[in-house]
């Protein structure tokens, strides 16, 4: 079942869906090298983040396996892009795929924020919100995946209810958070 994009809000920010021409905003705020040395990869020019942006518009994987939730992370008092936040959304599996097995909608999420306005909490409460989201649309399982060394992820990921699991995916430990059905409304 399809889930449709929808504008989240947060006691200090607006998390907009994604629209390729956000390329124009986005690529000053993923300029900096230095935000690049945890992620991996390099600043990308505008045409490479418009060419990823048309991409993840479209909304699905070329299969239609996945649903792709794209958002980007907006001072409401500024209005001012500030960075973005991600959930690929599957449903149901059997385990054979990476995911955990357990039948039902599953999420993995993502977070940036660009340096200029890291250590403000922003990619905190855009997390929780996401993850609030993802609860509400019928999501059962949050997934993230946060390199090691990275405190300031792990921490978002912890302020956002995951927990660190045993799994390591290409180097990055699994965050998870299971949602009972009470906690989901739909």
């Amino acid at each position: 079942m399809p889930i449709p994009p929808a504008t989240i809000v947060t006691a200090r920010l607006d998390l907009i869906p994604l629209r390729i021409a956000d390329a124009d905003e986005m690529v000053g705020v993923l300029a900096d090298p230095a935000l690049y040395a945890f992620i991996g990869g390099e600043p990308p020019t505008r045409s490479e983040l418009a060419r990823r942006y048309r991409a993840q518009v479209r909304g699905r994987s070329a299969d239609g396996r996945e649903a792709w939730h794209n958002w980007i992370v907006r001072e409401r008092s500024t209005g001012e892009a500030t960075g973005f936040v991600q959930a690929t959304v599957v449903d149901g599996h059997d385990g054979h795929d990476g995911h955990d097995g357990h039948d039902g909608r599953q999420a993995d999420i993502a977070w940036v924020i660009g340096v200029p306005w890291q250590g403000r909490g922003h990619a905190t409460e855009a997390a929780v919100g996401l993850v609030n989201w993802l609860a509400a649309v019928g999501v059962a399982v949050v997934t993230a995946h946060v390199q090691p060394d990275h405190a300031a992820s792990a921490t978002v990921a912890a302020r956002a209810g995951l927990d660190p699991t045993d799994e390591l995916v290409d180097g990055e430990r699994v965050w998870r958070r299971r949602f009972s059905a009470a906690d989901r409304t739909s």
